[in-house]
């Protein structure tokens, strides 16, 4: 199964909580605050992998989530760190975030990897927080959360040559005979469904890789047959192996068609250098043959006659293609990314206040929540704290706005206090 589109879920982990502790050790005078930092959330990243030719492992597992921070400790040790998650994904993948539309990532080389969620920064301890004026402090920071975000993966293959024609026309015979590859072979349309790579042995050992994609009909770009949903596997190729299928009834016009579909799909696609490859001399007049060839040489001056099934004129084709590949360098296709888009700070700090009856309020919101969490609502020097941060994120004003009185409750998280101007 070939999977070129899909959407992944990723959760960067969130920070671990600082610590609140004290030195009681048996020769330390007055011991003194000891509360360690918590651990830093894992990030992910995508990182381009050759061994992979398609994006079907997301279609099993679709959401990825990297580890949490660990929180502080006593003795001032700090938390572990979350590890990274490196999510591997085949070579030619676009990156692109759907709240906008705009491609965040273009990953074409080996260990190309971005960053798309940042981990969450581990809060820190009271240890942190001693002063000369304030030797004990007794409280600490919470960790930050971790960015949650939906992401669109788009494959576009990386190979050197595209093989494109009509259907039947021959393609997948003649990449199984040039490669290892094997496509499935019928003597009916459409027998090419998804894509198929192979790659061809020069002389010298080296190798270059070529996609057979499914067959083009005239409307494709109407959504006809399988439309363009597959062409984009072959924009990024140095050029084209157009194969021919001399025993339709016009081979010449079938040419144009597929040409025609290609310039509505892109003009960059449709200026690609082109092979012609008149396919099936086997099953016609040689005689003929001979006329089909001159008359295609107003189309490109690379022309051959081959039979992909009984293998005639292959070897000289493949050799003219294994010079044209070292000949024709892979083209540039500039792609508009957006790179500030790629990782962002999860700013939660953002709040809702909720009525929920006549005297009580409801204040929800991921930093007021954390904070609340990391609050000891017994220990009076916690409680300062937390008011001073809520008056400094303007809480109290947004209260009043939302018509809070003298002697009203106010929750937040497990914090419960009465309202006083």
């Amino acid at each position: 199964m070939f999977l070129d589109k899909t959407k992944v879920r990723i959760i960067s982990g969130k920070g671990g909580n600082g610590a609140v502790a004290w030195r009681r050790e048996k020769y330390v005078d007055k011991g003194g605050p000891a509360g360690g930092d918590g651990g830093r959330g894992g990030s992910v990243y995508f990182i381009a992998d050759e061994s992979m030719t398609t994006l079907l492992d997301f279609r099993y597992k679709s959401v990825f989530k990297a580890e949490n921070g660990e929180n502080g400790r006593s003795k001032s040790q700090h938390g572990k760190g979350g590890k990274d998650l490196y999510i591997k994904v085949p070579l030619g993948t676009i990156v692109r975030d759907p709240e906008n539309d705009k491609i965040i990532a273009d990953l074409t080389e080996e260990g190309q990897k971005i960053l798309v969620a940042k981990g969450g920064r581990g809060g820190r301890g009271n240890c942190r927080f001693a002063t000369p004026q304030k030797r004990a402090p007794q409280f600490c920071e919470p960790g930050e959360a971790g960015i949650e975000r939906e992401l669109e993966l788009e494959l576009k293959l990386i190979a050197d040559v595209g093989l494109l024609g009509m259907p039947n026309a021959g393609k997948s015979t003649l990449i199984s005979v040039i490669s290892s590859a094997k496509p499935k072979i019928a003597d009916y349309p459409f027998t090419t469904l998804v894509p198929h790579l192979g790659v061809v042995k020069k002389q010298n050992g080296d190798g270059y890789v070529v996609a057979d994609i499914p067959g083009l009909i005239e409307g494709a770009s109407d959504g006809i047959g399988l439309g363009h949903e597959f062409l984009r596997h072959v924009e990024r190729c140095r050029f084209l192996i157009h194969v021919v299928d001399l025993t339709q009834e016009n081979p010449v016009e079938n040419y144009e068609k597929i040409n025609n579909e290609l310039a509505k799909h892109s003009k960059q696609l449709s200026e690609l250098y082109q092979v012609i490859a008149l396919n099936k001399i086997d099953a016609i007049d040689s005689e003929l043959a001979e006329k089909y060839l001159s008359g295609f040489k107003k189309y490109s001056k690379d022309v051959f006659l081959i039979s992909a099934a009984t293998s005639k004129g292959v070897s000289e084709l493949v050799n003219f293609v294994s010079q044209k590949v070292d000949e024709i360098p892979k083209p540039h296709i500039p792609v508009d990314i957006e790179e500030d888009l790629a990782a962002f700070d999860n700013d939660d700090s953002s709040y809702s206040i909720y009525k929920v009856d006549k005297n009580t309020f409801v204040i929800e919101g991921g930093k007021l929540f954390r904070l609340a969490n990391v609050t000891d609502a017994r220990n009076i020097d916690q409680i300062y704290r937390f008011q001073n941060i809520m008056a400094s994120m303007n809480v109290f004003e947004a209260l009043k706005a939302a018509g809070i009185k003298d002697g009203n409750v106010v929750k937040v998280g497990h914090i419960e206090f009465e309202y006083y101007d």
